[in-house]
């Protein structure tokens, strides 16, 4: 019998007599006679049979096989084959020599938990859970066997009840603080067994019973100390189970939830030891620092807490639910305070973490790409923590985010070091104040796939250069967003040259092409060449939203695989991506007449325009294909005369018609194929939402400065030529006289980039090379652009090597890498 069992049972008759005739019990009805005992208010708990079960083993040599005898509790220890001091001594009777009658055999069992001793009755013929008799068990009289129970797996909705009232995670962790090498190792193996399955076996809907399980090991456990590893693993799979675990806010009456107040201890203890962490961090950064697992238990422990304050309501109805009682918010001020009182620690000491980070970076000259100390790399995750607390305390969210605002510097670099593809990182990117545009492009970025390096994954296209935009619309525009997500492999035909150059320039060139005014389907800003909207006008192609869709995959592959394609979107194209509302600021570059014109009405004299001198009525006149039409701005636009008061929205509805009702499908098409390149589960128009349009033009054109002819010498290696050479010195002579355009050409040439990153050189991929080709002088420089790579021969002298760079920068030579 169970070496755990709490309560005492009396004995059971499984027979009423001997005899071979008379009809003997099934064996599966021995558990079903006990289990009413088992339930406090006396009602029957259902058929337990699959809960646990009874080994039994003789002592002798001979008998070696064993069977299972069904009972009613058991503990998760499994049968050993050596005895157990505690366990129950069986005294068996068997077969009466003189009469050959069967008689009865009784089972004395003492409880390990309370000492009481339990008798079981039953004949030798009685078979057990696997047809044996007791006589094919071997079991004779006097006998002595180890009795052990073991608690099955089940999804029975009161098996944690036994499991509690058995006492079983009592043993458990006295075996595991047991002297004994092997006892300790056992319970060690059973708990985070049972741990793990918490986490990952069971349904969500037994994890508030699981929970009351572990927090009874958990308090079980403290007892071992708080740096025990098996009682923060306890503690880690109690707070993983609260997300979806029935809380008790103040119902204590509630046995079978979770209280709050079981909560709260965690909370503090885990906060505790943060702040040691974080002091640590702040005396030597190369020590551990805070651990990541202690994070997410603190963010676990939390949300129950964050919920309670957050949703005082559900509070009030749960309370409500108690007979008698009156409401009183006394319990709730308690938390808060707690809260409160655990943000204003933590906070204090991070902002004094982060000035000591300043003070150790200040005095330390960092190189680009040095790491930060990995003391620090959970800085970032406990600010979101206070972050989510802040929302809940008075005056908090002002003293956090005056923190973060002087610690702006520190937060970028944690940001760019630390931010992490799983993590949510909206509560930084709605306070753009607190970041700048490298740490919101490294946000926004990780919302795309991770570029693939292995050939076999990349989406293959080869394309002929007189059919470009056609054939790369087949290749695109035709694909399962799926098979674009890994990255591009790009060859043009009759072509030798692969690889990221190659694909560099086909960017470039199918960009140019698409937002091509005479393709029709954008139109540029006439202030701003170089900004783009939708062309209302664009359904003269035949295809023109699904253009727009490849047009919106286009832009989003770039981004992803960072190139530069020298495009902008003009702020009402923007906006609307972002899904806000275009006002009149938004439409200054992309229709300065009209905006000047809506200006001044809404700035006119009120008697003026109630004059209705300016004859204005809520309509447009729209041209279309040569043709003009009226359109009206409302229902009986035509005899709605403007005035003072109704010309705001005069303007509102001539702007949302002009610049969102007429290009709404396009831009719902383009926004559909950026979509498509996003793996993030939030929808594009976070990623809109997200980035200035600043940023969004650096990212997509890169830097308007004109090309620094020193910046481009201190990123350059050379091989095979020293700095000192004169070919070397003739060649940064002869790119300080080009002009802009001729620089861009020679960029391109050698990398297969027109436009630099925001950054300049030091943003690229990789370092820039020249090489000596080793090749008769009569020949023009080569170029390897996968690579960063320049090649010419020593030319004799200045001149010649200024007439072969002035060929190679010409436009129409640095757009094709030789044919087959």
């Amino acid at each position: 019998m169970s070496i755990i069992e709490a309560q005492t049972v009396d004995c059971v008759h499984q027979r009423s007599g001997g005899g071979a005739d008379h009809h003997r019990a099934p064996s599966k009805r021995k558990f079903d006679d006990f289990t009413a005992a088992f339930s406090d208010d006396g009602e029957n708990l259902g058929d337990f049979r699959d809960l646990v079960s009874a080994r039994m083993r003789k002592d002798e040599p001979k008998a070696e096989n064993s069977c299972n005898f069904q009972t009613f509790n058991g503990s998760p220890l499994d049968v050993v084959g050596t005895r157990i001091p505690g366990t129950a001594s069986n005294a068996c009777s068997s077969r009466s020599e003189s009469s050959g009658a069967w008689s009865k055999l009784h089972f004395f069992i003492r409880l390990m938990s309370e000492g009481k001793t339990m008798v079981l009755e039953a004949c030798p013929k009685d078979t057990l859970q696997l047809e044996q008799t007791l006589v094919d068990c071997a079991i004779e009289r006097d006998c002595h066997l180890q009795l052990v129970g073991r608690m099955r797996s089940t999804e029975h909705p009161q098996a944690w009840q036994i499991f509690l009232s058995s006492s079983a995670p009592l043993v458990l962790v006295m075996l595991y603080m047991s002297p004994y090498v092997g006892n300790k190792e056992c319970a060690d193996c059973s708990i985070r067994h049972f741990m793990s399955s918490c986490r990952s076996t069971l349904s969500k809907s037994l994890h508030t019973k699981c929970a009351r399980v572990v927090l009874e090991f958990c308090k079980l456990l403290r007892s071992a100390g708080p740096e025990d590893s098996l009682y923060r693993c306890c503690r880690s799979t109690f707070g993983s189970l609260l997300e979806t675990a029935s809380i008790s806010y103040v119902c204590e009456w509630d046995k079978e939830l979770i209280l709050i107040e079981d909560i709260i201890p965690f909370v503090w203890e885990i906060a505790n030891r943060l702040l040691r962490a974080l002091d640590l961090s702040m005396e030597s950064p190369t020590s551990v620092g805070p651990s990541s697992s202690d994070v997410q238990d603190f963010a676990a422990f939390l949300l129950p807490l964050r919920t309670r304050i957050n949703k005082p309501q559900d509070f009030r109805s749960l309370y409500s639910l108690k007979p008698n009682e009156k409401l009183t918010n006394l319990q709730l001020f308690v938390e808060e305070d707690d809260i409160h009182h655990i943000f204003r620690k933590i906070l204090q000491k991070m902002d004094q973490c982060l000035n000591k980070m300043q003070e150790i970076l200040t005095g330390k000259k960092r190189e680009e790409g040095d790491n930060l100390y990995s003391a620090w790399s959970q800085y970032l995750s406990i600010l979101k923590e206070l972050y989510h607390i802040s929302k809940l305390c008075e005056r908090a969210e002002e003293e956090f985010w005056g923190v973060l605002r002087r610690q702006k510097s520190m937060l970028v670099l944690l940001i760019v070091q630390y931010a992490k593809r799983t993590d949510d990182h909206q509560w930084i990117l709605e306070h753009k104040g607190i970041t700048n545009f490298e740490s919101r492009r490294h946000l926004v970025m990780m919302m795309f796939p991770d570029v693939k390096e292995d050939y076999e994954e990349l989406h293959e296209m080869l394309i002929d250069r007189s059919q470009l935009l056609a054939e790369s619309f087949e290749y695109i525009a035709r694909a399962e967003p799926d098979s674009l997500h890994a990255g591009l492999f790009m060859e043009f035909k009759n072509e030798e040259a692969t690889g990221p150059g190659v694909l560099r320039e086909w960017f470039l060139l199918v960009c140019q092409a698409l937002f091509n005014p005479q393709n029709a389907l954008f139109v540029t800003c006439p202030n701003d060449p170089r900004r783009f909207l939708p062309n209302p006008a664009s359904k003269v192609h035949p295809l023109h939203l699904d253009y727009f869709t490849f047009s919106g995959r286009v832009i989003a592959l770039a981004i992803m695989h960072r190139v530069q394609v020298g495009i902008v979107l003009d702020r009402v194209f923007f906006v609307q991506l972002a899904e806000k509302q275009v006002t009149l600021e938004d439409i200054r570059d992309a229709d300065p007449y009209l905006y000047s014109s809506c200006k001044q009405i809404l700035e006119m004299d009120a008697d003026f325009i109630d004059s209705d001198a300016l004859g204005l009525t809520f309509v447009r006149e729209v041209e279309e294909l040569g043709y003009r039409k009226v359109v009206e701005l409302c229902p009986g636009g035509k005899s709605l005369v403007v005035n003072s008061e109704n010309r705001e929205k005069y303007v509102d509805l001539l702007i949302q018609d002009r610049f969102v009702t007429s290009i709404s499908e396009q831009v719902s098409h383009f926004a559909r194929g950026f979509a498509d390149i996003l793996c993030n589960s939030r929808p594009r128009q976070f990623f809109f939402r997200s980035l200035d349009l600043e940023d969004l033009d650096w990212m997509l054109h890169g830097s308007e400065s004109t090309i620094s002819v020193e910046d481009w010498k201190a990123h350059t290696e050379y091989n095979d030529y020293k700095e000192t050479d004169p070919q070397i010195t003739w060649f940064w002579e002869i790119v300080g006289k080009m002009s802009a355009e001729q620089r861009k050409v020679l960029l391109f040439f050698w990398t297969s980039l027109k436009y630099l990153p925001v950054e300049g050189f030091k943003g690229l991929s990789s370092r820039l090379y020249i090489y000596n080709s080793m090749e008769p002088n009569d020949h023009l420089p080569s170029s390897h652009t996968c690579f960063f790579r320049l090649c010419f021969p020593p030319y004799p002298s200045f001149s010649v090597m200024q007439d072969r760079i002035r060929i190679i920068t010409q436009e129409h030579i640095g757009c094709s890498f030789g044919t087959w």
